[in-house]
């Protein structure tokens, strides 16, 4: 073990990647797809002995020294590791250029699943693959935000820290831990990777029972654990398990709402609990509300059809709309079953705006789920809603308490600052995809998908069927680098580029 702590990151992730391998190497060879098993297993076998070669002459070597490094490593971990798991991918499809493969395994490692390959094209081992990489990308996002951005105040936690974001500092998060980042991350590790390990195979069992097929259920299980959206059948209608099997989907994907609903590693409230956690709360009135807003105009509409007392009916939409709105809030993007029923029932089209609004408010903070974070909505509602106090009572005083006063404060500060640059990332965003001669509805689109980590919103709201596959090298390749700036956040790639930083 005190080897792999002097080992860069970057090395150790490659390393684990290339033994991944193995697995989908060895369902190819059930299926007795053997290019596929030859694909995976060569590529594995040689990412391991590369691995260790690097790792033999890097022993002797310190890494990994402070956060600062690791942030630069989870960086290049984004960037360079597709490469790598894209070239089994790239060798197994063998009719697609290597942009695309890196393009998808950039998506999956993201927990983006931008719908790059028709299901239908793809091999089980590859559609294995996929949701592989997208659970692990998952599980990495879960270890890095305890072990890498809490410590600096990054990826939401700057909303409640004492600290400044990019600032190591003995009153931030991670139970205040200072310790070498190396073993912080070994800890935090051991400790994350049995829950989600054994809530993921808990999610894989209770699909089977509901009806799913067994390789289905276990895409779909890995698909909801990192949000990613990933099936080889189109989501839960082609699935087997019907209602059942959204119902059991949808209690999984709360935990993608707030990181208290797996861990306290990082809480820094002195109520615990998730009736005292905000992200929580607002997450559930989301999903409440906008079914509910949904369902009004659903019996609205239904009166010119005579079909207003239609019980059944309006109960089938009202889930229909709360597992949609749960499923892009999380940034998982599966519709329900009955969302299609919804709509007709109710003649109304699909809310895409409304889909895309979701994705980018996203999840809780230091989750699988993408966008701006519900942490940082819900300091911006916190600051309005004490400004309106202020100006109709001048003299009143604010909610007492150090994390209630610095949410809406410097929280709401940072917060409001963190919504600006992603407007702006995304307006640039959209203009660099739409200088390519895409349509601005599409170009919108797919920046508000990348950015987000929401890669299915491509195919739902459909805005002029935007098929990805038939788009140039230029538009992969920002599509790509949004969706790196939308996991590790912008805020972080600032604190990255800060030059007083560097200096340790």
């Amino acid at each position: 073990m005190g080897l792999l702590y002097r080992l860069p990151l970057l090395l150790l992730l490659t390393g684990l990647a290339s033994a991944s391998m193995i697995v989908p190497a060895a369902v190819a060879l059930w299926a007795e797809a053997f290019q596929d098993a030859r694909s995976f297993f060569y590529s594995g076998l040689v990412g391991l002995i590369v691995c260790s070669l690097i790792a033999f002459a890097l022993a002797n070597r310190p890494h990994n020294r402070n956060a600062i490094r690791q942030l630069m490593a989870l960086l290049g971990s984004y960037l360079i590791l597709p490469v790598v798991l894209a070239v089994p991918y790239y060798e197994s499809i063998q009719t697609t250029n290597f942009l695309n493969a890196y393009l998808d395994m950039v998506s999956s490692l993201s927990t983006t699943g931008l719908p790059l390959f028709d299901p239908s094209r793809l091999s089980m081992a590859e559609h294995l693959w996929r949701a592989q990489v997208a659970w692990m990308g998952g599980l990495l996002m879960w270890v890095a935000a305890a072990a890498i951005l809490a410590p600096l105040n990054l990826g939401g936690f700057e909303v409640t820290s004492l600290g400044e974001p990019g600032q190591d500092v003995v009153a931030g998060a991670a139970r205040r831990d200072t310790s070498n980042p190396a073993s912080r991350l070994a800890r935090s590790a051991a400790v994350l990777v049995p829950i989600y390990g054994m809530l993921t195979l808990a999610l894989w069992v209770l699909l089977l029972v509901a009806g799913d097929a067994p390789f289905v259920a276990l895409t779909h299980a890995m698909g909801v654990m990192s949000t990613s959206g990933i099936s080889p059948v189109g989501g839960p209608a082609g699935s087997g398990s019907g209602i059942a099997g959204e119902a059991i989907m949808a209690v999984f994907l709360l935990f993608a709402l707030s990181r208290l609903t797996f861990s306290q590693d990082t809480s820094s409230v002195q109520k615990s609990g998730l009736f005292y956690d905000p992200e929580f709360r607002f997450g559930l009135a989301i999903v409440v509300t906008i079914p509910t807003i949904l369902l009004l105009r659903h019996f609205v509409a239904a009166l010119d059809i005579g079909d207003q007392n239609n019980f059944v009916a309006a109960m089938r939409a009202f889930w229909g709309g709360a597992f949609t709105v749960l499923s892009f809030l999380t940034t998982h993007g599966f519709t329900s079953v009955d969302w299609t029923d919804a709509q007709a029932w109710s003649g109304l089209e699909t809310p895409g705006l409304i889909l895309m609004g979701l994705a980018l408010i996203g999840g809780g903070v230091a989750t699988t789920a993408g966008g701006v974070k519900l942490m940082r909505v819900v300091a911006l509602i916190l600051n309005g809603m004490r400004e309106v106090d202020r100006l109709v009572h001048p003299s009143s005083v604010g909610r007492s308490g150090l994390v209630s006063r610095r949410t809406r404060r410097e929280g709401a500060f940072i917060a409001w600052v963190f919504f600006m640059i992603f407007a702006i990332t995304l307006a640039a965003t959209t203009v660099a995809i739409a200088a390519f001669g895409i349509p601005f509805e599409q170009s919108l689109l797919l920046s508000v998908a990348s950015l987000s980590n929401c890669g299915p919103l491509v195919d739902v709201v459909q805005a002029g069927r935007l098929t990805l596959i038939e788009l140039g090298a230029g538009p992969k390749v920002i599509a790509a680098i949004a969706m790196v700036m939308g996991r590790l956040e912008m805020l972080a790639l600032v604190v990255i580029l800060t030059p007083d930083l560097w200096r340790d």
